[in-house]
């Protein structure tokens, strides 16, 4: 059933991962969609992948982490029903005793700031129409801090939360919705930037995309009066509840 059918998506970090893939379920439901994201080749191969199957698609490259790139991608998509910020990153050296100035601006950037960007781009169209969801993308991490994340991404993602909850204290009269979806671990390639990564036998056993996917579709899907505050979502092996000496 296309439950998103004459609606449009906004996707950042829509070139990979859960942004790539929340892009298909949601094209899937009917949605036109917007992927974004620095990279044009992944963006292009995820509008392929929608437009050979019947949906419409666009894709739009801009740097989250830079205001005007995000302002003018938000001019060129125009409004839209639905916002999926999902870009984020991690980096190598995240340990208090590690964690270079450089390092920690690069992840608010991106993490935090770029959520924002894009937040504050989409809400003027959404009061205007009276209606819109928002999805933001936060981590385990950001309900429950742990040395495997480190202090950067601990706390650009606790401040998501925080995000949401003033979107939905702010905006919920004007009619717009907004949801914080706090994932524990999925195989995707931001694994790949851990000091140990993850064992192929351990990202068999993790969250996988289509999980999200189907999670951001949900949500996208809900009547227009029902907000879903948050999500934390996590595989049933949760490596977090065994202790940090099985995940350094």
């Amino acid at each position: 059933m296309m439950k998103l059918a004459g609606k449009s998506a906004w996707i950042t970090g829509g070139g990979t991962g859960i942004g790539a893939g929340a892009a298909i379920a949601l094209a899937q439901s009917g949605a036109r969609v917007f992927v974004s994201g620095r990279r044009q080749a992944p963006l292009d191969a995820v509008v392929k992948t929608i437009t050979e199957t019947g949906g419409t698609a666009e894709a739009v490259k801009l740097d989250v982490a830079d205001a005007d790139s995000v302002a003018i991608a938000a001019a060129q998509i125009g409004q839209v029903d639905i916002l999926l910020a999902n870009a984020g990153l991690n980096v190598p050296k995240r340990a208090l005793a590690d964690l270079s100035a450089k390092d920690w601006d690069l992840v608010v950037d991106v993490n935090l700031n770029g959520m924002f960007y894009a937040v504050q781009n989409v809400l003027p169209g959404m009061r205007t129409k009276g209606a819109g969801t928002i999805i933001l993308i936060s981590s385990w991490a950001g309900r429950y801090a742990t040395r495997l994340t480190g202090a950067g991404y601990n706390a650009t993602k606790r401040a998501v939360l925080a995000l949401s909850e003033t979107i939905n204290e702010e905006e919920g009269g004007n009619g717009i919705r907004s949801t914080v979806i706090m994932p524990g671990e999925i195989a995707t390639d931001i694994l790949k930037t851990r000091p140990v990564p993850p064992a192929e036998k351990d990202l068999e056993r993790m969250l996988q995309v289509d999980d999200l996917s189907e999670t951001v579709r949900f949500v996208a899907e809900m009547p227009a009066h029902v907000c879903l505050n948050e999500i934390l979502i996590s595989p049933t092996w949760n490596r977090f509840y065994q202790g940090f000496e099985e995940l350094d």
